[in-house]
């Protein structure tokens, strides 16, 4: 009897699936996508609601076999609201549902709501530079945080460091891999991917027999498991279809949430002339550029965040690349700004486009530390890894390619957004035995704060009673000339001295087309202006 009731027992328990993974994506005003992962084959349907266990909406029961997800979208939901809702699934139809525990999800916040959102980069699980435990610890206090979104900022999912030798299965199973840690939060707190160079996902890998690449690999089996916005009412994006079963590649997008704006660039996959960019090998490619400029000055949002792994793909730093090639037209070692000739038709290189568009901050990964710079009024940050197994890594590595705080540790930034501001905390991730009375786990190390930065356009026509013409295009101009002018210093958009003059009236038609700052000196009274040159 003993060991009869002992085999019910275990085959009671074998026709019970492990409850399934659950990771969201792609939330809207009135949507939400889950992506349910399962290890079995399992039936699963959601009920959801906009009160606690109080569930008006289920949808219908679905199959799904073990490692095929089921991409389940829930529509016509309410804006600027908060659901509730639990997975219910059997393995079988004459099996009793189990519920999940009840989780939560927000829909798009309206303008003058306040809101969180978590960002993390570099995982590096991989190559053992970032391990388990401690990015579980990093997982668990991003869950306290109860934010509306998590976004990865890549080297997370690949491994490009063998691309020839690189197979579709290794590609498969790299991206299976996180299923299990992006579950313990993304059930609750959608998930934004942005890919990394490590990603493998890079026009030149696109172009090497092709469909057999790591790129195409890695393509399919990120859009596979996790879904990143595609352009439709809510998003927009790339719009270009790739071959070979690829389709919409989801590698950029833009979004608005509450009074932000969120772009996120790919500074990978238009990078196609050899397996190692150099200086204008780095693009963004037309068509993106083209997207980021039309998205910057359309959108009417307090705050503007851009997101890209690292400024130019590579490299160390942030102030120290600005200057350089597409993100600021200078070819750095001969000191010359050549932007027309590398990109015509193109508006201005992408540091000034951000800076005449009123960019906030722009955060990056790569580094693998907390590090900031601030450039021309906008935030460069670097994120730290959320799973650094030394806690110093990157401090080691690549403090000295920053001008500004640097600060070693493992962790994630949390950013609040309201109408007025914007606060940054870097929290820190401690495992228990390292923990001292200096260092403890879910700290905030570091903090700071954002204030909406106006467009430069509006700015410079708030200055047209200081200098003028605006743009200015052979003779730029000072006005209120009644008192006598000691100098005006013209700079570009890096900080960088181009002009100086006594005069009120400064030929400026030498001067590439572009956003500078005049600073006037009057009786020993300075005041700084924004200048646009267009010529």
């Amino acid at each position: 009897m003993i060991i009869a009731a002992i085999l019910i027992l275990l085959a009671a328990a074998s026709a019970t699936a492990q409850e399934p993974i659950v990771i969201l994506g792609r939330p809207t005003d009135v949507s939400m996508t889950a992506n349910v992962h399962v290890e079995r084959s399992t039936e699963v349907r959601i009920a959801y609601g906009s009160a606690r266990d109080q569930y008006t909406d289920t949808t219908e029961p679905k199959s799904i076999a073990a490692d095929v997800p089921l991409v389940e979208e829930l529509k016509g939901l309410r804006p600027d609201t908060r659901y509730f809702y639990r997975l219910q699934y059997r393995t079988s139809p004459s099996a009793g549902w189990t519920s999940s525990p009840e989780r939560f999800f927000q829909t798009q916040r309206s303008r003058g709501k306040n809101f969180t959102f978590l960002i993390q980069a570099d995982e590096h699980l991989y190559d053992k530079k970032g391990i388990p435990s401690l990015f579980e610890t990093t997982l668990r206090n991003e869950a306290k945080d109860s934010a509306d979104f998590l976004f990865s900022l890549g080297d997370t999912f690949g491994d490009d460091h063998t691309p020839d030798e690189t197979t579709s299965d290794d590609m498969r199973d790299l991206h299976r891999d996180y299923l299990q840690y992006f579950g313990k939060v993304s059930h609750s707190m959608p998930f934004f991917f942005c890919l990394g160079n490590h990603e493998g996902e890079m026009g030149y890998y696109l172009k090497q027999n092709p469909p057999n690449n790591i790129a195409v690999y890695g393509t399919l089996w990120r859009k596979y498991y996790y879904s990143n916005p595609v352009p439709n009412a809510f998003y927009t994006g790339n719009l270009k279809q790739e071959d070979h079963g690829m389709g919409l590649p989801e590698n950029y997008y833009a979004f608005e949430w509450g009074d932000a704006l969120f772009v996120v660039l790919d500074v990978y996959r238009h990078c196609d002339v050899n397996e190692k960019p150099q200086n204008w090998d780095w693009t963004l490619g037309a068509d993106q550029y083209e997207w980021f400029r039309k998205t910057l000055s359309s959108s009417k949002a307090k705050h503007k965040f851009v997101f890209a792994h690292h400024v130019r793909g590579q490299g160390r730093g942030a102030a120290g690349m600005v200057k350089g090639f597409e993100w600021g037209g200078y070819e750095t070692k001969q000191d010359r700004y050549t932007f027309e000739a590398q990109r015509p038709g193109w508006e201005a290189p992408i540091h000034q486009l951000m800076v005449k568009y009123g960019v906030n901050a722009f955060f990056q990964g790569h580094d693998h530390l907390y590090a900031t710079e601030v450039i021309d009024g906008i935030m460069y940050q670097e994120v730290p890894m959320p799973s650094d197994s030394t806690y110093e890594i990157g401090v080691l590595a690549n403090a000295d390619a920053y001008t500004d705080l640097t600060l070693d540790g493992s962790g994630y930034l949390r950013v609040n957004v309201n109408e007025d501001r914007v606060v940054v905390d870097y929290v820190r991730t401690f495992l228990p035995q390292h923990e001292t009375a200096e260092r403890r786990n879910g700290e905030v190390k570091h903090s700071y704060t954002l204030t909406p930065r106006t467009s430069s356009v509006a700015e410079l026509g708030a200055q047209t009673s200081t200098v003028y013409p605006l743009p200015a295009d052979g003779v730029l101009r000072v006005a209120n000339t009644d008192q006598d002018i000691d100098e005006v210093i013209i700079m570009n958009a890096i900080g960088e001295i181009v002009m100086r003059s006594t005069s009120s009236e400064l030929q400026v038609e030498h001067l590439p087309n572009g956003i500078y700052s005049a600073r006037i000196v009057r009786n020993g009274a300075t005041s700084t202006h924004p200048v646009l040159i267009q010529h």
